[in-house]
């Protein structure tokens, strides 16, 4: 008898099985395998987090250079004239003399969120020099900032005569850098400005004297400066306006990136 030839059901595979698909199982069946752990897709952050969590990093960031690298100051006296003037913006080191770790801090609810009145070096890279401006915590009122020019070194012998500053006994070339405005003098049993000491700096304290050395509040007058209130070397003048005329007049294009000496 003739035999009917079999039929190839069609999606299904033949006995050569190259050209029919395999058919996958239902998706519910290969999940339901006794004891397999499903993991979903994690979710993103949304655009909010996201930009709060970059705000935060970036104040952060801000807050560690200015504490351990540099700061930004403004000059808001005269009393450093003419190497800095009324207006004048400039950029403080914090690394000059060492790697410095604050101490006595105190907290509020503001930027910078900490505030601190002393530092201690981690690792020195030097001491202040004499000629160098330092900025330093006012030591009248801690709460405020000081800029002047150190003079006299721990073991130092400062004296003024008749406005003519001494140094260990010779005097101190200065002329490059400070101005004195007012001809008379003043005699130091009345007023330390032209006439003062001689005193010997104790170890750990600075002797700082302004530029403008008729019209500065300095250690003639309220001692000296402890190498810990020391917040830094100024280095370069970034920004400085006068804050008088049209804008070509207004800013001091040729103070601009000046470095300070």
């Amino acid at each position: 008898m003739e035999q009917k030839p079999q039929e190839v059901q069609p999606g299904l595979e033949d006995a050569g099985g190259s050209s029919a698909e395999a058919v996958s199982p239902p998706v519910s069946e290969s999940l339901a395998v006794p004891g397999a752990r499903v993991e979903s897709a994690p979710r993103r952050k949304s655009v909010f987090r996201e930009y709060a969590e970059a705000i935060v990093v970036a104040m952060l960031l801000a807050f560690a250079i200015r504490i351990f690298v540099v700061q930004a100051f403004k000059i808001p006296s005269g009393s450093m004239i003419p190497t800095l003037v009324i207006g004048d913006h400039i950029l403080v080191s914090k690394l000059s003399y060492g790697l410095q770790w604050p101490g006595t801090c105190r907290f509020s609810m503001s930027f910078p969120p900490m505030t601190c009145y002393t530092s201690s070096s981690l690792l020195s890279f030097g001491a202040p020099q004499r000629g160098d401006i330092i900025v330093f915590r006012y030591p009248e009122d801690e709460d405020k900032d000081f800029i002047k020019r150190v003079v006299g070194l721990p073991g130092d012998t400062v004296e003024i005569r008749n406005k003519v500053v001494f140094v260990n006994g010779a005097p101190l070339d200065d002329h490059g850098y400070t101005q004195r405005v007012d001809p008379g003098v003043i005699d130091g049993a009345i007023n330390p400005r032209d006439n003062f000491g001689p005193v010997t700096v104790p170890a750990g304290k600075f002797f700082v004297m302004g530029d403008n050395r008729d019209q500065s509040l300095d250690s003639r007058f309220w001692g000296y400066v402890s190498a810990e209130k020391i917040r830094g070397k100024a280095f370069r003048i970034y920004w400085s306006w006068s804050g008088q005329g049209d804008w070509q007049g207004w800013v001091r294009w040729d103070r601009l990136g000046k470095a300070i000496q």
